[in-house]
């Protein structure tokens, strides 16, 4: 799928009119779903914490903070792309404070073209977050079933008196008469050897 089919999820944190407006005009639907729009790092917040997005835009400061920890807490899950906007007389200062924990700062005022521009960027960001965390889950799931077919040997080793090349044989050997997966193999004998 092409970055032009996507579709985001953003939550939009500012208390200024003109800047939320702004955002809106540049966060057409097909593009940009659902667009949470809230005034306050509370409200973000309560937003973050009841449903995951794939963006998180934060005008800085609003009237209950300055929304620093709130990009940091947002950005830490490895998923959400944080994008915080501070006036540009302290973006280097915050900018030190933030990036390094994955915070991407934008200096006040904007263009629309940099606001563009950002928007673009933060979408190739996002889908090399999928694509690391396909690759994770993948990798994951191969350990598991690992895991799984060694338990399974150990089952043959100790319960058939089998040894390694023997129980990794059997199991291969087992897969293909059956046409099904090794790690389903290991599964069948797992539950037929278990004792509780």
């Amino acid at each position: 799928m092409s970055l032009e089919q996507k579709v985001y999820s953003v939550l939009f944190v500012s208390s200024a009119p003109s800047l939320t407006a702004s955002f809106s005009a540049l966060l057409p639907s097909s593009e940009y779903y659902p667009v949470h729009k809230v005034k306050s790092i509370a409200a973000a917040g309560r937003s973050f914490s009841a449903r995951s997005y794939d963006f998180v835009i934060i005008d800085s400061p609003l009237p209950d903070d300055t929304g620093i920890n709130f990009a940091i807490d947002a950005g830490g899950d490895g998923s959400t792309v944080v994008l915080l906007i501070v006036r540009s007389d302290i973006q280097d200062e915050i900018f030190d404070k933030v990036a390094g924990r994955g915070v991407f700062t934008l200096a006040k005022p904007l263009s629309s073209q940099i606001v563009d521009s950002s928007l673009r960027w933060m979408q190739v960001v996002k889908e090399r977050l999928r694509k690391t965390e396909l690759k994770t889950q993948s990798l994951e799931e191969k350990m598991n079933e690992i895991r799984l077919i060694n338990r399974a040997k150990w089952i043959l080793i100790k319960e058939l008196k089998m040894d390694e090349p023997q129980a990794h044989r059997y199991i291969e050997k087992q897969a293909m008469d059956r046409c099904v997966s090794r790690r389903e193999v290991a599964e069948t004998l797992i539950k037929t050897y278990s004792y509780h």
